[in-house]
């Protein structure tokens, strides 16, 4: 059960959570009302999806990798998990930085590129939920990993919700894995009750308002 935990930990940490939400988003069929036919990601072309994974993926997961493991080896930070409290405000900080980064990336797409709101409402959110658990980790230790499925969820949850149909199966799953998560980071004794659900809604509220609203 232990292994099945550390498992579950490790494909959800928090540096892959928002790569898994896009693909997510891309590679499942989904249509959308005539007035959001700009924000439909699945009928992008396939180097376009492409294209904007390898940005996602660069800069929410190799970069803050890369990060981690300077800060372990200069021993800023005990372990990657980050189980000290004292020690997560500045891999928090170098994810916002990353996030901020994927933004303003896409900000300066040329203005006749027809790109969705959410390729760029996604990173934002980010922005804004890392920069919320930055204060939060002040006098809380909150779940990273359960606000990287929060996010997850968040996301799925805002573009679904624009859309005409979508396959609803993926919400539910969203959820379940979310659960899976949560129960692994309790059953290893990472986190309390209260510091998974904080992190879980800190994360899936903020990324839907700003997903669903931007």
């Amino acid at each position: 059960m232990r292994i099945a935990a550390q498992i579950i930990s490790w494909l959800f940490v928090p540096l892959l959570t928002p790569v898994f939400g896009m693909m997510l988003a891309m590679f499942f069929p989904s249509g959308e009302d005539a007035y959001y036919q700009t924000h439909n990601l699945f009928n992008l072309y396939e180097e376009q999806k492409w294209s904007i994974l390898y940005s996602y993926f660069f800069f929410c997961t190799i970069v803050p990798t890369i990060a981690m493991l300077y800060m372990k080896n200069r021993g800023i930070i005990s372990t990657l998990e980050v189980d000290e409290r004292k020690e997560r405000s500045i891999p928090i900080l170098v994810m916002f930085m990353s996030c901020l980064g994927l933004y303003i990336m896409f900000q300066f797409l040329p203005a006749n590129v027809n790109i969705s709101k959410h390729i760029f409402s996604y990173p934002l959110a980010g922005v804004v939920t890392t920069a919320v658990l930055f204060v939060m980790t002040l006098w809380k230790k909150v779940s990273l990993h359960a606000g990287g499925v929060g996010i997850m969820t968040g996301f799925i949850l805002a573009y679904a919700g624009i859309q005409d149909h979508f396959e609803f199966w993926i919400i539910p799953a969203c959820i379940l894995v979310s659960g899976l998560v949560m129960s692994a980071r309790l059953y290893l004794h990472k986190h309390t009750l209260s510091e998974v659900t904080i992190g879980w809604f800190t994360g899936a509220i903020i990324t839907f308002v700003v997903s669903y609203f931007l």
